[in-house]
């Protein structure tokens, strides 16, 4: 078999990492993956080699305890001031789970919205504590169906990031006199290390109101006299996969530096700040090289960073945050089983699966990078060196392209990708009409279905001619 170079050396300024040519390391893996004595990953209590078995492959694998405590130390870190970042994974089993562990649930669009809110339909317990209360609306080109649902159904607040989206929201006012509480999404000019398709906080964004350019104050000093919303604070993401949490604290000063004229005092919106969003953009380790504060670390930093400019500015708004990323994609991993092998001499080996681009499109779209395993060889070495390739039409399907594994890999055995909780199933599509994969959620020894595969007859389904 034919291997390929895979750098073992950590990013500038972080930590070594694992040695990729070992055994698959655990903190790559859910909290309660183990090994068994047969050299299988469990998760969950759970065998992922027999999960593959009934629930057939591709399959995404959740460790429900993993979520949870993921959940319940992002309301920790933020004294409860958190959402839920739902587009990095939602059905109504993780909307439920989110609410349950004390999150609230930031949405992207009139769909996600349904979902949670669908997700709680007939549960009492649910509508006496309002869970539309508990939702955010995100967005940067809101439709007026969108924004009435939202305000309809009274979410908590409605992330503003256009004037158009102002406007609509004074029409809908002018219809029925609801004055939903709001945020508005600046752009505080500072560019995260990361790809620029998820890089939102520069000048040069689809997204918000320009701090650098004077949009934004004219859009506070706006908001502030419109009678059809209540302003309630400020909202800021500079983007996704952050590493240094540095970044992060950079927009706050900025933000900070923004606000204390317009909302103190003497200011067009004068005791209107009631929080201050983050946002999300914690960035996870996908590979052994990598390393990544933990959502704790995060927390502290930015909160003593607020802290401080509450301070100096006399800030009384409470810090809040969006983490999604962090919440999700650790707590999953991917099984998909191998078709075919093909060596190019001289070049490399292409391992050949039944998912791919339909499944998890991050390494088309961003040259986003990952590492593998074999579940029923889990303990052992991983000394060759394979590139894993999808089952979609195009030549850019990969999956990993250096993939570390056992040797003797062949058709029909199980292969996994860690770290996929994350804008895998989210982000995936029927391309070629393959349908995306089932997940389940394991716990105590129990395997649930949240969501069944998707069929070639679900896609025939919206076909009218």
């Amino acid at each position: 078999m034919i291997t390929e170079p895979h750098s073992t050396a950590a990013a500038e300024g972080e930590a070594p990492g694992d040695d990729p040519s070992g055994p698959i390391p655990l903190r790559l893996l859910p909290d309660t993956a183990r090994v068994s004595e047969q050299g299988h990953l469990h998760l969950g209590g759970c065998d992922l080699v027999d999960l593959a078995a009934e629930f057939g492959t591709p399959l995404f694998v959740y460790d429900e305890a993993h979520l949870r405590a993921r959940c319940r130390e992002a309301v920790g870190a933020f004294d409860g001031g958190v959402a839920y970042a739902a587009k990095a994974f939602l059905c109504a089993a993780m909307a439920r789970l989110a609410i349950s562990e004390g999150m609230d649930i930031d949405v992207a669009s009139g769909g996600e919205l349904q979902t949670v809110l669908r997700a709680f339909d007939g549960d009492a317990a649910a509508a006496d504590s309002d869970v539309a209360q508990r939702v955010v609306l995100h967005g940067n080109n809101k439709s007026v169906a969108e924004l009435a649902m939202a305000r309809d159904s009274g979410v908590g607040r409605i992330v503003v990031d256009s004037t158009a989206e102002l406007d609509r929201l004074d029409e809908l006012h002018r219809a029925d006199g609801a004055v939903p509480r709001v945020l508005l999404r600046v752009t505080p000019g500072v560019r995260a290390e990361t790809h620029e398709y998820i890089s939102t906080g520069q000048a040069d964004s689809k997204f918000g109101f320009g701090i650098g350019q004077g949009v934004a104050v004219a859009a506070v000093e706006r908001a502030a006299e419109m009678s059809s919303i209540e302003l309630v604070g400020l909202h800021c993401h500079i983007g996704s996969q952050v590493f240094r949490v540095e970044s992060l604290a950079r927009a706050l000063d900025v933000v900070a530096e923004f606000a204390a004229p317009l909302f103190g005092d003497a200011g067009p919106a004068a005791g209107s700040l009631e929080e201050l969003s983050i946002g999300g953009g914690l960035g996870v380790a996908y590979v052994e090289s990598e390393q990544a504060p933990t959502i704790t670390e995060w927390g502290a930093a930015l909160r003593e960073r607020w802290r401080s400019l509450s301070e100096r500015y006399g800030f009384e708004a409470r810090l809040v945050a969006e983490p999604g990323r962090a919440v999700a994609a650790a707590a999953a991993v991917t099984l998909y089983t191998v078709g075919s092998i093909k060596e190019v001499p001289g070049v490399r080996t292409y391992v050949a699966v039944d998912g791919g681009y339909g499944d998890n499109p991050r390494p088309m779209l961003y040259g986003s990078d990952y590492t593998a395993f074999m579940p029923a060889r889990a303990g052992e070495p991983r000394p060759d060196r394979v590139r894993i390739v999808g089952k979609h039409c195009e030549s850019g399907d990969v999956i990993v392209r250096s993939a570390p594994m056992p040797a003797g890999l062949a058709p029909g055995d199980l292969v996994a990708t860690p770290v996929t909780g994350a804008y895998g199933y989210s982000m995936g599509a029927p391309y070629n009409r393959i349908g995306r994969p089932a997940v389940v959620f394991v716990d105590g020894g129990d395997a649930q279905l949240v969501i069944r595969r998707e069929t070639v007859d679900d896609m025939l389904a919206l076909d009218v001619l």
